[in-house]
């Protein structure tokens, strides 16, 4: 704990105390002594526009009471930046920091910040894999990896291996499904014009399928690749039916499936097959969306009146 009030390096400052609407106050925040001595501290430093090297000091004691204030990584940020601070530096302080609060956004867009100044990505991915050994389906390392892949055009080094490691270990980790979709398809939208990657892909979606019939995230995977390349259902029929053979109602082996035949049929103009698709799932094998079910049933009717 450090007294900002004894030490001489700070008899200078005049801090400048924070007012939650005085003694009486309604809901007055209860912060530890060392935390708000800190930020009037800090108040004060703002006021004046001081950048210095005790900025930086007071600031990472602030962050390690409190690492969610945003306007303290702000001011870090300016200090470091303004002052053409050592930015490699920053990153090795920041990393036990991101690995003690997983879930604070700040640090990854301070940390985008330090990054976008380097102009250099290495050792990022690497950090990036660490954090998600942590948590698999960190939102904030995930937005901060597709912003860094973008940023530094990562998209051929190594980032679809990865994903195909992520989901070897977990088949259902939407989050790196997610990630490969971006990865593949987010570059050009001529890649939906190359046969090779577009085969490629639908048949990764298959293998995964295969393995876990009821993982919505490979179906939505498939039906995106169908939609954005243009491909009717139809040429999947065969591969669908495997899941939901409707003829035998007693196999069907995933509800997504089943959806999925719902479409192909209704694309086909076999309505009545469409239909009992959907009676399966409003009855049987998803009835807790009963409703959504008989809605899209009654979609059916509609189209066809029209």
């Amino acid at each position: 704990m450090v007294d900002y009030g004894s030490d001489p390096a700070w008899s200078d400052v005049v801090p400048i105390v924070q007012l939650d609407g005085g003694p009486n106050a309604l809901a007055q925040i209860a912060y530890s002594d060392e935390y708000s001595e800190a930020m009037s501290y800090l108040r004060a430093l703002m006021a004046a526009n001081e950048l210095s090297d005790r900025v930086l000091s007071l600031t990472e004691n602030i962050i390690r009471i409190n690492p969610a204030h945003y306007t303290v990584w702000l001011y870090r940020a300016r200090v470091l930046l303004d002052q053409n601070r050592d930015l490699r530096s920053e990153i090795e302080w920041l990393n036990p920091i991101a690995l003690k609060y997983l879930k604070n956004y700040q640090i990854w867009q301070h940390r985008q910040t330090i990054v976008d100044k380097l102009d250099d990505p290495t050792g990022e991915q690497e950090f990036i894999r660490t954090m998600l050994e942590k948590d698999t389906k960190n939102y904030h390392v995930w937005s901060y990896r597709h912003w860094l892949v973008k940023r530094f055009n990562l998209f051929n080094k190594g980032e679809l291996e990865e994903t195909e490691r992520m989901l070897d270990e977990d088949i259902r980790n939407n989050s790196a499904w997610n990630h490969r979709w971006f990865v593949v398809f987010s570059q050009d939208d001529s890649v939906w014009k190359d046969p090779g990657i577009v085969n490629r892909e639908t048949q990764f979606a298959k293998s995964k399928i295969q393995l876990a019939p009821q993982n919505e995230s490979a179906w939505n995977y498939l039906r995106g690749i169908l939609r954005n390349s243009g491909t009717p259902g139809s040429a999947i029929m065969g591969f669908v039916l495997q899941f939901a053979p409707i003829d035998e109602p007693e196999k069907i082996r995933s509800s997504h499936a089943l959806d999925l035949l719902a479409d192909i049929f209704r694309e086909l103009g076999h309505i009545e097959d469409a239909e009992r698709a959907l009676d399966l799932l409003a009855n049987i094998y998803d009835p807790i969306r009963e409703n959504y079910w008989t809605y899209r049933k009654d979609k059916l009717v509609i189209s066809v009146d029209s």
